[in-house]
Order: structure tokens, then sequence, then C-alpha cells
């Protein structure tokens, strides 16, 4: 993988397409991801984004925005009072095109820059979404924030399966994932497990209930609408959905997804369903109050 250190002018991209309704703002710490060649790569939709990848492989090159906190405190007042113009809070996506938490991030502190500029420059909420446990290494930093603004913290979780046959391993253990979520719930952070996008599995009881066990939400998202193409066209140009049929053929379709969130509903308080369950809009809700 080439890392390369670079700067951007602004770090907010006003949200459009998919994420429009979830959040007034994306921020991408990084272009590019170091997670590109593991399982979550295969299916990401970044891939087919011909301005992120300039020719370049998927997983093949990581950009660091060293300026990052710096360019957010530069337009954080000018981005907060353009989402109020149009009536909507000041709200970020980080990250939607990259992880927040690559390994790099031990070196670079790219996240935890900008996690410190919130600090004191808050928007109104703030979510977090990330496959990697190293997510915890920011508790103190995200739980401050979370007094000054509204935290949710995704983590992803496709399948309870730690390995799929013909594809690379995660980038992250499941059991790894679970334990950050559950360090997350303990101290008080709003955390939810988004299935995204949903793979086989292989005990769904039991794998809803360890999510319900450490996590307030979950989230399940099925390559057919949550690929960015309305039919799943652009997974299927992947080796994503063969492996998929090989493990459980029902999987390929949205009749696979709706019978694990009926298994979900069992067991976890807050259910939510595509873009409608990453904006904190569940469908189920055995407290009654959603987020």
């Amino acid at each position: 993988m080439t890392v390369t250190e670079t700067t951007i002018g602004n770090i907010l991209t006003r949200t459009t397409g998919f994420l429009r309704t979830v959040t007034s703002h994306s921020l991408q710490p990084y272009r590019g991801c170091s997670y590109g060649n593991s399982l979550c790569g295969v299916g990401c939709y970044v891939q087919h984004n011909r301005y992120v990848l300039r020719g370049r492989p998927w997983g093949s090159f990581l950009e660091v925005r060293t300026n990052a906190a710096e360019s957010y405190l530069a337009h954080w007042e000018s981005e907060q009072a353009w989402a109020r113009r149009r009536g909507l809070p000041f709200s970020i996506f980080c990250s939607s095109s990259t992880d927040p938490f690559v390994p790099q991030e031990a070196r670079y502190g790219v996240t935890r820059s900008v996690l410190e500029a919130m600090l004191s420059h808050p928007p109104e909420e703030l979510i977090v979404q990330t496959h990697s446990p190293l997510v915890t290494r920011e508790l103190g930093r995200l739980v401050q924030l979370a007094e000054r603004c509204r935290v949710r913290v995704h983590v992803s979780i496709e399948t309870d399966q730690e390995r799929l046959p013909g594809l690379p391993p995660p980038a992250a253990s499941v059991e790894n994932r679970l334990a950050a979520c559950g360090s997350l719930r303990r101290t008080g952070l709003f955390t939810v497990v988004t299935v995204a996008p949903l793979l086989p599995i292989a005990d769904p009881e039991r794998f809803f209930a360890r999510i319900g066990a450490v996590a307030d939400a979950v989230v399940l998202d099925h390559f057919i609408g949550g690929d960015g193409s309305p039919d799943g066209a652009r997974t299927r140009q992947t080796a994503l959905p063969a492996v998929m049929a090989y493990l459980e053929p029902q999987s390929v379709s949205l009749e696979y997804r709706e019978a694990m969130v009926a298994v979900a509903r069992r067991h976890v308080a807050r259910v939510g369903v595509n873009i409608d369950g990453f904006a904190g809009r569940y469908l189920f809700s055995k407290s009654g109050i959603g987020n």
C-alpha cells in the first residue's frame, strides 16, 4: 500500500445521495482505505468511485489529510450556517468513504485531531462509522464530545463468521468488534452495530442476541438498495454475491434481509433498515423511544 500525506481545502463535504437524509455533512480524515483488501473492501461501494480511485486499485493507497483538524475549524462556522439556512441540524458522518480508524491512525492521529477540534467547536450531531475496534482508543474524547453534542458510534459487523470461503479476512475479528461495542456502550455512548452489507449468518438467533447484549441498536442493510444502485448492480460485479449464494442461496435477496430483521427484533432494543437505520430512524423499538 502506498501512503502519502496531503492537505485539503474543506474537510466538510455537504452530503448528497445516500447520506442526504442522514447528516448535513460527511468528513473523511483519509482518502482511500487500508481495509480495501479485507472483507469489507470486497463490497465497498467506494471502489466504483473513479474520482476517489483516480486509476488506482481500491485498497492500494491511503492519502493522509494532515490538516483535517485545521480545515474543520476554518470551515466550522460557515458550514454550520449553511446547514441552518436550510433548516438542517449541523451533523457529520465520519466516515462514508474511508475508515476513521485505519491502522495508520496510530501514527498520524488525523481522526484524533478532528475529535479534539470538535471538543471546542462541536457539530450538533456526530456519527462515527468504523469496522475497527481501534475506535476504543478514543473513548475518552468521544465521551467528552457526547457531553457537547449527540454522538452515535456505528461498528460494522457483517456476519457472525470469521472467514467466508474465497474472500479475504475481515479488517478485525467478530469477537474483537463485539468486545469494542461492549466497551463503548459501558461508557454511555450510544452504540450501533451495522450489519452492512448483510452477509450469510450461521446462527442468527445467537448473533443478534450477542449484539443486543453490547449495542443499543442494530441496522441491517443489503447490497440490493444499499450499494448505491437500486438492484445491487455494483456489488454483482464483485465476487461477493457468488459466495453469499453458495453459503445461503436466499441471502442474495431482500427476503433474507427481512428474515434477519425478524430475528433481530427478538433480541435488540432498536432495529433499523437501510438508510433509515443509518439516520437513527428505527422501525422497531422495545423501549418505544428510538434515539
